[in-house]
């Protein structure tokens, strides 16, 4: 059953790099709660306490207005074949754009994804463990290249101009920065 931990444990972090999707969850005092599903080999555990995932263009950009409002995030694991097992990492995160000091550092620590426009640094405050003995099988066939191929089509600028349109706004009103801190 649920066990609770202080870090991440060497067992732990061989579970986090084997899983193909993770989701993410934030918001701030007054927004609708996010959960997002990612994947794309994004995340990183850099120590017993943090970790950090690049985060690719999409849709909307609402991690990176909670964020910089409220910090908490909650990133969930599943695991969907072998032993079954939820893990939950609990903590504080800041976001780092293209501009900031820290980019080229954390940045080189992935393989280059198209349309990376920022990265989440999590400093880690609670590990969770749980049974996950309701969670199904699934069978990973690969990557989906849409996301990829998309950003690839648009380019540098074509991002930018994307951002701009979509991304400077969270579904509640709040700022994400995004244009002022990546261009």
């Amino acid at each position: 059953m649920g066990q609770c931990y202080s870090e991440i444990s060497d067992k732990l972090k061989q579970f986090i790099e084997d899983q193909k999707i993770f989701f993410v969850g934030t918001a701030t005092a007054d927004s609708r709660v996010n959960i997002s599903p990612k994947g794309m080999d994004s995340l990183r555990v850099l120590d017993k306490n943090r970790i950090a995932w690049l985060n690719v263009t999409g849709s909307g950009n609402e991690t990176s207005a909670h964020i910089q409002e409220n910090p908490r995030m909650t990133i969930m694991f599943a695991a969907f074949e072998g032993d079954p097992m939820i893990l939950r990492i609990y903590g504080n995160a800041r976001v780092v754009h293209r501009k900031d000091q820290e980019w080229d550092e954390l940045f080189s620590l992935f393989n280059p994804i198209p349309g990376a426009r920022q990265i989440f640094d999590l400093e880690i405050d609670l590990v969770q463990t749980s049974c996950g003995m309701a969670v199904p099988f699934y069978d990973y066939i690969g990557e989906r290249n849409q996301l990829r191929n998309w950003a690839l089509k648009k380019g540098e600028e074509g991002l930018k101009e994307y951002w701009e349109q979509k991304n400077q706004f969270s579904l509640d009103g709040k700022p994400t920065n995004i244009i002022d801190k990546n261009t």
